[in-house]
């Protein structure tokens, strides 16, 4: 049994390996095309004509990178913000107060996990087109807000019942009431989940493409996801591959950010909720 169990560790560790290679070899080599031309891309010959940090002013600039690149960071940081605003004060009551509307709400935040967004898309256009809100930043902003809410809600209810209920008591003694209690005592104490979570959000975010496609479909409204997929359109008559490739990785280079520095705290967040304190 031991060398069954050993036997299948060695293979879980050899794929694991053979993963990680392949996938350094993958980006790799779109880094280093983004530094090449297209004519060397074409003939196998990456940095063949030398170095060509210009590629990257080029998608900035002229392929508009930059202009999706802030209209993602304006998404996504405008619907962190809202989504923890919303579920974070909604998780703790679910988690500590009882009521009878409980456990059907949190049903409820559960059955919405399993819908998929492309359900709702439709209604959701004709809603907003009756409202003469669609192409607008706010209505993407407020989608991502009420799409993510669930899932959060989720995940920080059990960040919540771990929290001892002392701190609660000991607030309430020195006159504290409920919502200052929340915001000033447990709010902090669940920092690992919020980080977490706000993690995972940004990633959801900053991919969303569909959502973004239908409601900000304008160029001035474009995220970098849908951006992107303009432009690999566009190379077919532009050519500039180039400079498809160096917005690739400017597009790729803030979750993989994310991941280098805060793998720890990720793992830490989705492992803390899971542990009876």
């Amino acid at each position: 049994m031991k060398n069954a169990n050993r036997t299948f560790s060695r293979f879980g560790m050899a794929l694991i390996i053979f993963w990680c290679i392949f996938t350094f070899i993958i980006v790799g080599w779109i880094v280093v095309a983004s530094f090449s031309t297209s004519k060397g891309i074409f003939a196998n010959q990456l940095l063949s004509s030398g170095f060509h940090p210009k590629n990257y002013l080029t998608a900035l600039v002229k392929h508009n990178v930059g202009k999706y690149f802030i209209n993602s960071l304006l998404y996504t940081g405008f619907s962190i913000v809202g989504i923890i605003l919303v579920a974070a004060p909604a998780a703790y009551v679910l988690a500590r107060f009882k009521f009878k509307a409980n456990m059907m709400l949190q049903n409820m935040f559960m059955t919405a996990l399993g819908i998929p967004a492309i359900m709702i898309i439709l209604p959701l256009f004709g809603l907003f087109t009756k409202l003469q809100i669609t192409n607008s930043r706010s209505s993407l902003i407020l989608l991502y807000i009420c799409i993510n809410v669930p899932f959060t809600i989720f995940f920080l209810i059990s960040f919540f019942r771990n929290i001892s209920t002392t701190f609660e008591e000991a607030a309430a003694i020195d006159g504290c009431g409920p919502i200052r209690t929340f915001w000033a005592i447990i709010f902090p104490l669940a920092q690992s989940g919020i980080i977490t979570v706000s993690i995972f959000n940004f990633i959801t975010v900053w991919n969303e493409y569909f959502m973004a496609l239908i409601f900000a479909n304008k160029t001035s409204l474009r995220p970098v996801a849908v951006g992107l997929y303009s432009m690999v359109q566009s190379m077919r008559y532009i050519g500039d591959w180039a400079g498809m490739f160096a917005a690739v990785v400017i597009v790729f280079l803030p979750t993989f950010i994310i991941y280098l520095f805060l793998s720890e705290k990720i793992i830490a967040g989705v492992t803390g909720g899971a542990i009876k304190g």
